[in-house]
């Protein structure tokens, strides 16, 4: 039996779709189960929390590997970031030991330490540091940007393509290697295969964009032409703050989920561990069907990317 957290979310639903059709027997950690559409009635069912550990008593019995995709940018009710990254990973792997489970595959930003300027990364380096020591075998999958054509990030810079120009979060120079989720999900179903010891993947598209070449693509895709607007990250920051303090979980975007788009996911592997679990990533043009851009196509080869982060972003 394989335990899933995070099927409702945009990774998740592809990985739920690949193990039924694989015959995997699944069971699904979620909150709503509506929300897994008609998988549903493919899977088991555990109704549970990543804030309550002891909603997972049922979950975990006869569970001999644990996907764990769960986690987001923002607090939730009954849990901070902090509590959703770091703490239930940790928590949920030493469930995972004590009943016996044999795998424990997990996801994490690629370039996350514990001084990340953003609260996620910091939570997830911490869980990084207690998944390295575990007493079973490990894989974590360290991944850039995800993305789909809809998805809650691209459907924002959309919706924002209607002004006369878009905001960008700083100068929008911040880079990532922006890899499709169904090629991520691709990886997923790989890395369950020959667990053996702690493997760690760096899962990254073949380009390096900028935030700034990312929102043209989008646009393109979309037949919109805009043209960029940056906003310094000081005023942001405390435009957000105060809309979170008005708003509560009501919130439009967060600065936590603004930071996003503002810190770099880059691999100095570039695309050589997806390949390694059978993966070839697809171009972001190719997916969203953006017309071709010198000033995006040119983009430099993954593999000979500068992970560095460049300053002032």
């Amino acid at each position: 039996m394989l335990l899933l957290t995070g099927a409702t979310g945009l990774l998740g639903h592809p990985v739920v779709r690949r193990l039924v059709a694989r015959g995997v027997p699944v069971r699904c950690l979620v909150r709503d189960p509506r929300r897994l559409g008609p998988e549903r009635v493919r899977v088991q069912l555990a109704i549970g929390d990543l804030a309550d550990p002891s909603s997972w008593r049922n979950a975990l019995r006869g569970v001999d590997t644990v996907v764990h995709l769960a986690g987001g940018a923002r607090d939730q009710a009954r849990a901070s970031v902090e509590e959703l990254n770091g703490l239930a990973t940790f928590r949920l792997l030493q469930a995972a030991e004590r009943v016996g489970a044999k795998h424990f595959v997990w996801i994490t930003p690629l370039g996350a330490t514990p001084h990340h300027p953003m609260r996620m990364q910091r939570a997830k380096a911490l869980a990084a540091a207690v998944v390295e020591e575990a007493g079973i075998p490990t894989t974590t999958l360290a991944h850039s940007l995800i993305y789909a054509p809809g998805d809650r990030h691209l459907l924002w810079i959309e919706r924002l393509g209607y002004l006369p120009a878009v905001p960008l979060v700083g100068r929008g120079i911040a880079r990532t290697q922006p890899i499709w989720v169904e090629d991520m999900a691709d990886a997923v179903l790989a890395a369950l295969d020959a667990p053996e010891g702690h493997r760690r993947f760096e899962l990254a598209g073949p380009d390096v964009l900028s935030q700034r070449e990312v929102v043209r693509l989008v646009l393109a895709a979309a037949g919109r032409r805009r043209r960029p607007l940056p906003l310094p990250l000081v005023g942001l920051r405390a435009a957000l703050r105060a809309e979170e303090t008005l708003a509560g979980p009501t919130s439009l975007i967060t600065w936590d989920e603004a930071q996003l788009l503002a810190v770099e996911m880059l691999s100095a592997r570039g695309t050589e561990d997806a390949r390694a679990l059978g993966i070839s990533p697809r171009r972001m043009s190719e997916v969203l069907g953006a017309p071709r851009d010198s000033r995006t196509q040119a983009a430099v080869p993954a593999a000979a990317a500068d992970p560095r982060p460049a300053a002032g972003r």
